[in-house]
């Protein structure tokens, strides 16, 4: 049986080239489509698909789809298709489950390929972002924890510490995680409190050097 997809992005030309590339290619059939978070949590819902392609930043926020996806849907392989290099939001997204990180810029005539490598068990990650999560997962302990204080964090926590150590202000972390300026500076608040420093820079510090 030909694998479904489901494909959720705001901007309908990307959609339509995607679902050219997955079914002319007969390896995918196009199930579904949605422009925003919400809609994709209900189509993925309906329709149990083999794979959700979800885009980070569409309305209501893709990162937050992929947690309701997994969490409904376990059997969906969720799939990040973005234009985002940034380790917040790759992070973000394998910490809510996703299953790979794609970057809008592949050839179209790879995504399917890519894709059937997620079904089979295969990482999905582009090259240019492998080494990061190898660093990622090199800063833990074999428990698969982080080590100290930094194991207090809850996983928006360190959403917000890897935006920050991105040099994002509070504005910008806000857009991007569609909260507001006020829930941002509560979780910084809270993550200056678990880790026992006093300023942003110091605990950025300590999460680069445990």
């Amino acid at each position: 049986m030909t694998p479904t997809v489901l494909i959720a992005d705001d901007h309908p030309p990307t959609r339509a080239g995607v679902r050219l590339s997955l079914e002319s290619s007969g390896r995918f059939a196009v199930i579904a489509e949605a422009p925003n978070a919400a809609a994709a949590a209900a189509a993925a819902r309906q329709h149990r698909p083999d794979v959700a392609l979800l885009d980070i930043h569409m309305p209501g926020n893709g990162i937050e789809a992929a947690r309701s996806i997994v969490a409904a849907s376990p059997s969906t392989a969720v799939v990040m298709l973005t234009v985002s290099r940034d380790d917040a939001d790759l992070f973000a997204a394998l910490r809510a489950g996703a299953r790979g990180y794609l970057l809008k810029d592949i050839d179209p005539d790879r995504l399917p390929f890519a894709l059937e490598g997620v079904l089979a068990g295969e990482a999905a990650l582009p090259r240019g972002l492998v080494a990061r999560v190898i660093e990622e997962f090199r800063t833990r302990d074999s428990s698969g924890r982080r080590e100290g204080p930094l194991a207090k964090l809850t996983d928006r926590e360190w959403e917000v510490l890897s935006a920050m150590e991105q040099g994002r202000s509070t504005g910008e972390m806000a857009a991007q995680m569609y909260v507001s300026p006020v829930t941002i500076r509560t979780h910084v608040s809270a993550i200056l409190r678990k880790l026992r420093v006093t300023t942003r820079g110091e605990a950025i510090e300590l999460a680069r050097h445990g």
